[in-house]
């Protein structure tokens, strides 16, 4: 049985989205991504087996070859959670804004 892993645990590792960032750019190989990052073509491809988990990658198998290619679909609902949180925060900022403007006119 498959472990569901959370997306922002996943994202949460430096390797991984430097992995992320590679598939951005087009599809891989386990050996390709493997030669950018300072450790094991294992230690990628366990990378790899939480990406895909979460499915942030997907796998095509072509040939003999595993190519690994970015889940757009995926990386935008983590965009769109970051958009509501952006937003939570302006608010917030904003009415931070207009204490600090309310007390600076007391001050007058």
């Amino acid at each position: 049985m498959k472990t569901r892993r959370d997306v922002f645990q996943a994202i949460a590792d430096p390797t991984r989205r430097g992995i992320i960032m590679l598939l951005a750019v087009g599809a891989l190989t386990p050996n390709a991504i493997a030669a950018h990052f300072n450790s094991s073509r294992q230690a990628v491809s366990k990378h790899l087996q939480v990406l895909s988990e979460c499915e942030i990658v997907r796998q095509e198998q072509q040939g003999r070859e595993i190519h690994y290619h970015l889940n757009a679909d995926k990386m935008q609902e983590i965009e769109k959670w970051l958009e509501q949180f952006k937003q939570l925060l302006a608010k917030r900022f904003d009415q931070l804004d207009r204490v600090l403007e309310q007390l600076k006119s007391k001050r007058k």
